[in-house]
């Protein structure tokens, strides 16, 4: 175990910093501090993502730093970990964290919050793993952004019609929030990006969603999600459903029908995004704490985690995608509230009041319950979808909606002011659509100009 100071201060550990994370260390650090305790986050990356903004960051609207949150700059009377928790004993108290170095320290804590979120679910198809992207985190936004112009610049010269081809043939495999807005964020640049290139024609791009269930976007209504297949298949993308990715073996794409299993397509494709669907964090499976068949922590609807029986478990929380938190309303699916930003801010905000009541107050703790507000998606500049309070919207006002709503709920006034920025400079400038090189390799230009790192003979 390596050796690193920490307080010994009565600690209420955090385990993720994401959303549920961030939000119950700004709603308790000073408080627990002026208790004579200590708030304790750990997380592997030093800032929470706002992921409803990921697509905004591949269709080039907004600046990846702008959609994350920077912990130390915003939890300043928080200790912070940057490491990834591989296991936990409740019974002991303790937490082995993983530090970057490859070594390991114990946590000891008094109360803990489980709120490492969730990762993406893949499946076993043969050549995913190898050729595909996730949109997941702020990395993979800024790399698939990036990737995509690269592809477009690089097509314009080829003169090898397959791989043109293949270089122009986009995929996303999956129809729900994240993969609709994806797509129709990378149609958006795209289309910007080759009206820029005299060498590319919007005929040469090809812009394929895969979907496996018979709809797309479980969260309107399904008029609204017929209207979004047109909207989609309107601007030259083709939207398949009923259909899974088969196999991605080497970029190449088969496709098959959910019907019978036959083969519906087989292309080439240099992008493939993966949007299929999340799972509950690993850690939740590293814990001492009971999980459900989905590997979801089981809680109570005030947040505390319970036993196989029901029953709280003393100092023991969750929240989030990670917790399979009741929802008292009864509209989420199978009883459990859905995996989204919307219940993780507000489950982590009664979270914070019913363990600081426990801890320190005076015992009294509330029940999660709220009423969804509808969601919106935006579909590319001045173009969205979305049910906001139950109002049916489309076009320029879902956009707004979707913009304002996800404007404001950024975590801190200061991002939604560098948000908005951008924003506003977009609207003045037009959408930036250059693309950054070779930051998979930063030193390549320094190591071709030291010789590719050899000595140079001495010249006689």
């Amino acid at each position: 175990m390596a050796h690193i100071k920490l307080s010994e201060k009565p600690r209420i550990l955090i385990v993720g910093g994401g959303y549920v994370g961030l939000t119950v260390a700004q709603q308790l650090q000073k408080k627990v501090k002026a208790a004579g305790g200590v708030v304790t986050l750990v997380d592997p990356l030093p800032y929470m993502t706002y992921q409803p903004f990921l697509p905004e960051v591949v269709g080039g609207h907004i600046e990846p730093r702008h959609a994350v949150v920077p912990h130390r700059k915003h939890l300043r009377q928080t200790e912070i970990i940057n490491g990834k928790v591989t296991s936990v004993d409740h019974e002991a108290k303790t937490a082995v964290v993983g530090l970057d170095e490859g070594e390991s320290i114990e946590v000891p804590y008094q109360d803990i919050v489980m709120a490492a979120g969730a990762t993406t679910r893949t499946f076993p198809i043969e050549g995913l793993a190898e050729n595909g992207i996730g949109l997941k985190t702020i990395e993979e936004a800024a790399s698939l952004r990036n990737h995509i112009l690269e592809r477009l610049e690089a097509a314009s010269t080829m003169t090898d019609e397959a791989a043109k081809s293949r270089a122009l043939s986009f995929a996303v495999v999956g129809g729900g929030f994240a993969g609709i807005e994806c797509i129709a964020e990378m149609e958006d640049i795209i289309r910007a990006a080759v009206d820029a290139n005299p060498r590319l024609a919007q005929s040469d791009v090809r812009i394929v969603l895969v979907e496996a269930m018979g709809r797309i976007m479980p969260e309107v209504s399904e008029d609204q999600a017929e209207g979004v297949v047109e909207h989609l298949r309107g601007r030259g993308i083709e939207v398949l459903l009923n259909t899974s990715l088969g196999s991605a073996v080497d970029g190449e794409l088969t496709l098959i029908s959910m019907q019978d299993k036959s083969e519906v397509d087989k292309f080439a494709a240099d992008t493939l995004v993966w949007t299929a669907g999340v799972a509950a964090n690993a850690v939740a499976r590293s814990s001492s704490f009971p999980v459900d068949e989905r590997g979801r922590i089981t809680s109570s609807a005030t947040l505390q985690i319970i036993n196989e029986d029901g029953d709280v478990i003393e100092g023991a929380w969750a929240a989030g995608d990670i917790a399979a938190v009741p929802d008292l309303t009864g509209a989420g699916p199978g009883g459990f509230c859905v995996p989204n930003a919307q219940h993780a801010s507000r489950q982590a905000k009664v979270l914070a009041k019913n363990l600081f009541s426990t801890r320190y107050g005076s015992g009294e703790i509330a029940e999660y319950k709220h009423e969804s507000l509808g969601a919106v998606a935006g579909l590319g500049l001045y173009k969205g979808v979305g049910n906001p309070m139950g109002l049916k919207l489309a076009g320029p006002l879902a956009w707004l909606a979707h913009r304002g709503y996800h404007g404001m709920a950024i975590p801190t006034v200061e991002r939604t002011a560098r948000v908005a920025g951008g924003w506003v400079g977009e609207l003045i400038f037009g959408r930036d659509i250059t693309g950054l090189r070779d930051l998979e390799n930063p030193r390549g230009a320094f190591v071709e100009a030291a010789g590719g790192g050899k000595k140079k003979e001495a010249s006689s």
